[in-house]
């Protein structure tokens, strides 16, 4: 896992482009998660929880419970804060606490005093968002909480990870169909010999008449066309005329 750092333009760009890789953003809600904030609010006994997502210039909420909106700017925002350190990001009370006093959230009609958020951090050490909790009045909060924040932090990513694998397996899936439907189209394509006109027909060359019985079910009789009639009389020095007397 990557240490503490401090802010680059590399970090950030190679962190927003694995944040896509997971194509999270924007989707609709999903029980996976939602059951993770709901669970949360019981185990702190606190009214708000959400697992956050730190796009460029916003933080989107995947999962809220007790909350409305959906996003609300990146800067200054808490859980933009979480993704700057390894560990649990505290404010037991905002007010009091110089990090979090221009926060909107702080300073405007929602008032909130309290927050610990947690990283979303993946395999590679980038921290996506938070799993974080908060409320309207001051909080302490021990170190046992803040390992079970972490440890809630651990399943949302866990969840990431099995949707994003479930991703990969079904569009693996569909180029397998896509593939096997070319498969089956080439097929259909019967192969003829030019020189011998003979057909290509699992793996063996069979006479033309035998490919039409065999795999098509044709029966077949004999005639021949005017042309050839007429090619072979002209090579016999006859015509049609002499032939019909």
């Amino acid at each position: 896992m990557m240490n503490d750092h401090p802010k680059s333009a590399s970090w950030e760009m190679d962190r927003l482009a694995t944040l896509r890789r997971y194509d999270i953003l924007d989707t609709p809600p999903e029980n996976a998660f939602d059951r993770i904030t709901s669970l949360a609010t019981r185990i702190f006994q606190i009214p708000y929880a959400v697992i956050s997502l730190i796009d460029d210039d916003r933080i989107w909420f995947k999962s809220k419970a007790g909350l409305s909106v959906p996003e609300v700017l990146r800067e200054p925002g808490l859980c933009a804060s979480v993704i700057d350190q390894d560990g649990v990001y505290l404010v037991e009370s905002a007010r009091t606490d110089a990090r979090s006093q221009r926060n909107s959230l702080v300073t405007a009609e929602f008032g909130l005093q309290f927050y610990a958020g947690a990283p979303l951090t993946t395999h590679e050490g980038f921290r996506l968002g938070s799993m974080c909790i908060f409320d309207q009045k001051p909080r302490t909060f021990d170190p046992s909480q803040s390992a079970m924040l972490a440890d809630l932090a651990a399943i949302v990513m866990d969840e990431l990870e099995l949707r994003l694998a479930s991703k990969r397996v079904i569009e693996s899936l569909t180029h397998l169909r896509l593939e096997q439907a070319k498969v089956e189209k080439l097929e259909k394509v019967v192969t003829i010999c030019a020189w011998s006109k003979k057909v290509r027909h699992q793996g063996q060359w069979i006479r033309f008449e035998d490919f039409l019985v065999e795999s098509l079910g044709v029966k077949l009789t004999h005639g021949i066309t005017d042309e050839i009639a007429q090619q072979l009389l002209r090579e016999a020095g006859l015509s049609v005329e002499t032939v019909s007397q």
